[in-house]
């Protein structure tokens, strides 16, 4: 059974085989961090059409006589001030990966965490008020490596604001982590509640 460093203490702690004794699977956490990150983006490029700019329909010259190369609408890609061809508009990223396939990616990266020894478990009881002094001492004791995520249940706020302003810390709570954010770690640290939250999430 993996084990990991509790922070601030000297002992381990065992990790629960539900999810820390998956195999990788590297198709699947490909496609659900794909998904991930999609799903952050907005979407919400847009760019106007030859049909969209506001710009005359009169022809700008006479087709015969001028000597020049007959032309038409000013609001061609190629002129200035045209529209532009096939120019991003509004759309979604979304993929859709199937829960199961998204659960089984994420106990994927979470064991390479455990193999690697990159995972420590948090008791965050012990703040009761914020301390980044405390929380960066405890960090830098275990050896964390930057860039650090720090995965916290939603009561355990004072725990949240003593992580937060670290440099390359990132805070997450557990029911908005994905498979991007712990594969993108490379150190993971993990409170003692949201540990059981994902444990029912993910078993």
């Amino acid at each position: 059974m993996a084990k990991a460093t509790v922070l601030g203490k000297a002992a381990k702690a065992d990790l629960p085989k539900e999810i820390f004794a998956e195999p990788f699977h590297h198709s699947l956490v490909h496609e659900a961090a794909r998904a991930d990150l999609n799903a952050r983006r907005q979407g919400s490029a847009s760019t106007l059409t030859r049909g969209e700019v506001a710009m005359t329909g009169a022809k700008a010259w006479r087709q015969k006589g001028t000597g020049r190369a007959r032309v038409g609408a000013l609001s061609a890609p190629s002129r200035f001030g045209g529209g532009v061809a096939f120019g991003p508009k509004p759309r979604h990223y979304t993929v859709k990966v199937n829960r199961k396939a998204r659960r089984k990616a994420l106990r994927s990266a979470l064991s390479t965490h455990a193999e690697r020894d990159s995972v420590a478990l948090l008791d965050a009881g012990t703040f009761d008020a914020p301390s980044t002094k405390t929380a960066a001492a405890a960090l830098e004791k275990w050896g964390a490596k930057r860039s650090t995520l720090v995965v916290l249940a939603p009561e355990e706020a004072a725990a949240a604001k003593s992580f937060r302003n670290i440099e390359r810390v990132q805070v997450a709570e557990v029911g908005a982590v994905g498979v991007a954010d712990v594969i993108g770690a490379a150190s993971l640290v993990i409170s003692e509640g949201a540990l059981e939250t994902l444990k029912e999430r993910l078993s």
